[in-house]
């Protein structure tokens, strides 16, 4: 017998997604963990929330990336990002090389307009942590990347602190990743049209609405209510 096997839809689990309240939870859990190591990342976990940005795109934000003005919303115009690969497949021989956007032309950047609650947490974390060398907002005690398995033992570790035992568990959030899916299930059960949500996002709208869809809570009310409006006129 020749068994098929079924093809991932890269549709996410619903029971991941946190909202915002968990997340301002397990933000605070985060600077419990370590001596230093969760103190630099809760802004950088924030980033993948409030921001929509991918691990590797808050890994490699710079302060020049930053505009954060003490009144109102701020920008982030990403260029770079860090991510994690084998080193033996890197130009540098380093665990990390700096590269430009996912499905993006090198040259291209992605403005990302922020909430005034991260502006206030990114302004905070640079008058606590500085920057480096670089400019990278993030980055280990000697200067370096941080690692994916380093701040995802912290988000593990924060997660016992900030959820309960059932929520630890579970699925919720259990990967920093998952904070990004929030962030896009937010913006589009708000309201967001998918153009714009996508475009904050990085991704295409047709990618957006099949891994996002289904953490559009509410959607099947509003649209009866439409419909039935509608109808009467």
């Amino acid at each position: 017998m020749k068994l098929r096997r079924t093809k991932s839809t890269g549709e996410i689990d619903r029971r991941v997604v946190v909202n915002p309240a968990q997340v301002r939870e397990l933000l605070v859990a985060v600077t419990y963990c370590g001596r230093s190591r969760g103190p630099m990342l809760a802004a950088m976990f924030a980033c993948m929330y409030f921001g929509g940005l991918r691990p590797a795109e808050a890994a490699g934000l710079r302060e020049k990336d930053c505009h954060l003005p003490k009144d109102g919303w701020g920008l982030l115009t990403l260029e770079k990002t860090a991510p994690q690969s084998n080193k033996r497949f890197t130009d540098s021989g380093k665990g990390h090389d700096e590269r430009g956007l996912k499905h993006r032309d090198e040259k291209i950047t992605r403005p990302v307009p922020i909430p005034p609650e991260l502006v206030g947490i990114l302004r905070d974390h640079i008058d606590r942590h500085g920057v480096g060398d670089d400019g990278r907002l993030f980055r280990t005690r000697t200067g370096g990347v941080i690692s994916g398995s380093a701040y995802a033992k912290i988000w593990k570790e924060a997660r016992t602190y900030a959820l309960a035992p059932d929520q630890v568990a579970s699925p919720l959030a259990g990967r920093p990743y998952d904070l990004r899916h929030a962030a896009v299930s937010l913006w589009l059960n708000a309201g967001v049209h998918a153009p714009e949500a996508a475009e904050r996002a990085g991704h295409g709208v047709d990618v957006m609405l099949r891994v996002d869809a289904k953490c559009i809570d509410g959607q099947r009310e509003i649209a009866n209510q439409r419909i039935e409006g509608a109808l009467a006129s």
